[in-house]
């Protein structure tokens, strides 16, 4: 897709490769205000990239991510040369979050986005005891685990693919329901799950086992349940270099050996 680009916000993440392209970048192309920028352009790492598209979310602005960090699944690679014409020619994904839910004794109902994942994790030596529904339909009585999470597409090849959860192409209308190292049923590896499903985690024995939750990075210890949703009316927009799109960042991915 081609767009008329004049004007760019360049952020950085703050480390010394971030910075140095900062000054760089605006000396080459100059510096207008992200409200005012055609196009933003976030420099660092993939955590960085979900930050940026946290904050500038819903606000119809594009972001473009060059990489100065250590992994940048979700950014271009860095150059300082034609970068008008890389973003005019990149291509445009659409990504939406998920809404996290929970409740707990000390805070009560407290609410969070993530772009990546929602996962539960446990806060002590014991394991986990969850019990899953979907739309209100109880589909696991029990899993016992380490945790257990909830990725879009964009966080399928983050924390869900280290827990060996499925890799999912961007415009995939699915959610990745994956535990992290189950122990009863043992042999249990998740599940796909349309988009539109709303996902109950209750937590069995909170006080024997307490679970805390993470929305990318927010964290909300001892729960007592978490419900994910899909929130459909909040979006972010992210281009990728037409020659290393997202779809074919996902079939090298699933290659690697």
């Amino acid at each position: 897709m081609n767009r008329k680009i004049e004007t760019f916000a360049f952020l950085s993440s703050g480390t010394p490769d971030s910075d140095e392209a900062l000054h760089d970048l605006t000396r080459i192309y100059g510096q207008a205000e992200a409200k005012d920028a055609d196009v933003i352009i976030a420099l660092g790492g993939d955590g960085f990239m979900l930050q940026t598209l946290q904050n500038y979310m819903n606000q119809g602005k594009m972001i473009y991510g060059m990489n100065r960090g250590s992994v940048g699944f979700l950014m271009n690679e860095f150059s300082d040369t034609a970068l008008k014409e890389r973003v005019e020619a990149a291509q445009a994904e659409t990504i939406r979050p998920l809404k996290m839910v929970t409740e707990s004794a000390e805070d009560g109902t407290f609410t969070a986005f993530a772009l990546n994942e929602v996962s539960l994790l446990r806060q002590s030596y014991q394991a986990a005891k969850i019990r899953i529904s979907v739309d209100e339909q109880v589909r696991l009585e029990e899993l016992i685990c380490d945790g257990v999470m909830v990725a879009t597409p964009a966080g399928s090849t983050a924390y869900n693919l280290s827990a060996q959860g499925p890799i999912l192409p961007l415009d995939a209308r699915l959610l990745a329901l994956t535990p992290v190292s189950a122990f009863r049923p043992r042999r249990w590896r998740g599940a796909l799950l349309p988009n539109k499903v709303t996902v109950r985690f209750d937590i069995l024995e909170p006080e024997k086992r307490p679970v805390n939750a993470v929305a990318d990075h927010m964290e909300v210890k001892s729960v007592l349940s978490v419900t994910v949703e899909e929130a459909s009316q909040l979006r972010a927009t992210i281009l990728f270099d037409k020659n290393h799109s997202w779809n074919e960042r996902i079939l090298k991915e699933q290659f690697l050996y």
